[in-house]
This record gives C-alpha cells, structure tokens and sequence, in this order.
C-alpha cells in the first residue's frame, strides 16, 4: 500500500492547498470542469498530484462517489497500479503556463498564447466585439500603435490588460480598462485565434462564427500588413526584434538635431570599424539593442534622451539617432549619433516610424 507523503507546517499552505485555492478561485474557469482542470494543471506543474490521488484514497467519505464498476479509483484492483503511475509523475517537470486557463471549460486543447506589451498611448487602435463573455479583436487599425507593434491580429482574443482577466467580461469592460491605464505601459495577455497546427483553434469557432454573424466584412488576419520576406526578423518573449549591422558610434557636439545625421552617417560608414550583427528592438519606453548571438545588452536609451532619427538618402537602408551623452558635462549637453545598416529600405523606414511613433506616445515623458 502506498503512503502519502508528509505535508508540510500548518503554519504554511501546502503545495496541494495552494493548487486547490488557485483552481478553485480561477477566474477565467467558469464551470467545475474547468476549475477541475486547472486544479489538474496546477498539481502536475508542483508535484502533488500523487498526494492527492492519495488522499483522496485514504478518504472514504469521498471514495463513495467513485462506482466501483466504472472508475478506477472505485475500483481496488485497478486503483493501486493507476496509483503508482501517477507517482511516477511526480518525477517530470512539467512547464505549463497557468495563466493560460481561458479555454479550460470547452476542452483540454489550449490556445497559443502571447503576451504583448506596448508603450504609453492613448489608443492602441483595436476594433473589438464582445461574444459571450470574450473580447475579440476583429480590426487592427492602418497607422495604429497596435499594426505598429505587429503582435495583435483580427481574430486574435484579449484576455487580460495587466494582469487583469477579461474573462466573462462585459460589454465595454476592456475599453473602460484601458481608459484608466491611459499614459501607463501596457501589458496584454492575448490568445491566437491560429492553434499549434495552424489552423483555426476550434473551441474559438463558434466566437467567430458569432462575430461574422454580426461584421459580415469581418476576416482572420493571417498575419502582420507589412511582413517582409526573409530571415530579418525575429519574435522574442512576444516581441518583434530586427537583426540589423551596428556600424558604430560617433560624437556629434551640443546640437542633437536631425542636421547632423547627413555629416555623421558618412563619418561613421568612411571609419574602420568592424560592423557588430545586433538585434534592434523598439520597446515600450526605449530603444534596446542586444548582440545578436547572446543576450548580452550594447545599448538602451529611453526616447527622452534620443534627439532624432532619420536615414541618409545616398544610403537608403543605413538609418540612425542621436543620443544625450553627458548631459552633466561643464561645456553642456553632447549628443552621440549611432549609426546602423538594415536590410532593406523598408525595413529601415519601418524601424524609423516605430521609433517615430515611440516619440508621439511617450511625449508626456518628456
């Protein structure tokens, strides 16, 4: 006969208590299959699944509502092997994503989930429809902090505004939220309406269907308006990186303005400076650029301390900004002006608008 495992101090919860509790005040569960499977999810992701099948054995009361004919735990024969397989789990470390628990009522098949964060703005430009109690995105607006971004697609299901669940939500609720957080970074929990195989996540189907229903023009957006070919981008923890060439650094004096970039690309493409491969990210209140094969962060500047930015045009896919450099300096502010090299010219316009745009929604910072 198996033994339970001792708990721990009743001056704690245990790791089974807190699963219980976390299931059992789930949000995003609505039914008791869902929180049933959240608890489910929970027990494997701590290791205590056995301790509960355990105590639930060694519990008679509760043993009477398991048919000794069509359960295995009801049944003594079976109840011992299924016991010491669930015992074996307790080996595998498991990596669930608990907070992904949304679709826990329809079926066991959860969505691709993304988390999306973006700068301060006072509209993130999303089009949504409220379908029993979810929150779909049926249009990215042309021009909007969200196309800009290139993480939200129509279809796509909001399902927290930071940290806060849109679960069940009512009509307007998240426009209300975001309402409040105007000015403040923003973090969005959103789930694909693509799955893991590609195709549309079914227990999502009847939500669309609803939406068609009600936007006969509505259609799934496959992805981001303006997706180059190639190898030129990468997605980080939700984020869209460039791989761009860093091609060096230059001083530029106590006048940071966009003049000077037409005498300092030059400076820096005439220099013998071995080009760096980076990745260039455009994030929520600054610019980030890491190596490209470490982790290893070369720069970050807050937009408050980038001057300008703009591209030479005898370069087309070489771009650039100004950056405050010691503004405690006797003689005043100096600026640096970077200099960088794309693929293309498009992409090199592109990273010029997002950090454009990163200038008109964080001007409160300024």
């Amino acid at each position: 006969m198996l033994t339970p495992p001792p708990l721990l101090s009743p001056s704690r919860p245990s790791p089974l208590s807190s699963s219980l509790h976390r299931a059992s005040t789930c949000t995003k569960a609505l039914t008791a299959q869902g929180r049933g499977r959240c608890f489910l999810r929970s027990a494997l992701q701590c290791k205590v699944l056995a301790v509960a099948m355990q105590q639930l054995v060694h519990s008679p009361q509760l043993l009477e509502f398991y048919d000794s004919s069509g359960s295995i735990l009801g049944n003594e024969e079976l109840r011992e092997p299924f016991l010491s397989l669930v015992l074996v789990l307790t080996e595998v470390d498991f990596s669930l994503d608990l907070q992904n628990c949304s679709f826990l009522d329809e079926s066991w098949l959860l969505p691709v989930c993304v988390m999306y964060e973006t700068v301060p703005c006072r509209a993130l430009g999303m089009v949504v429809r409220y379908v029993d109690g979810r929150v779909i995105v049926i249009e990215v607006l042309p021009g909007s902090q969200a196309e800009v971004d290139e993480v939200v697609l129509a279809g796509d299901v909001l399902d927290e505004i930071n940290g806060c669940s849109l679960r069940n939500a009512y009509s307007g609720q998240a426009g209300a939220m975001l309402q409040k957080l105007k000015g403040q970074p923003l973090s969005l929990r959103v789930l694909r309406w693509q799955g893991h195989d590609g195709e549309v996540y079914e227990p999502l189907l009847p939500y669309l269907e609803a939406v068609k229903e009600k936007e006969p023009h509505f259609q799934l957006q496959c992805g981001p308006r303006r997706c180059d070919k190639g190898e030129k981008r990468r997605v980080q923890g939700g984020r869209l990186l460039y791989n761009v060439r860093y091609l060096g650094r230059i001083g530029v004096g106590m006048f940071g303005g966009k003049e000077v970039l037409q005498k300092a690309i030059p400076a820096v493409l005439e220099s013998s400076s071995a080009p760096r491969e980076v990745l260039f990210d455009v994030k929520e209140t600054e610019i980030l650029v890491q190596e490209k094969a470490s982790p290893k962060v070369l720069f970050r500047h807050p937009y408050p301390a980038v001057s300008c930015v703009g591209r030479c045009l005898k370069t087309s896919s070489v771009f650039a900004f100004c950056v405050l450099a010691s503004p405690g300096s006797p003689k005043g502010s100096t600026f640096d002006c970077l200099v960088f090299a794309s693929s293309s010219e498009q992409e090199c316009k592109e990273i010029i608008q997002r950090i454009a745009a990163g200038f008109k929604h964080t001007e409160w910072f300024v």
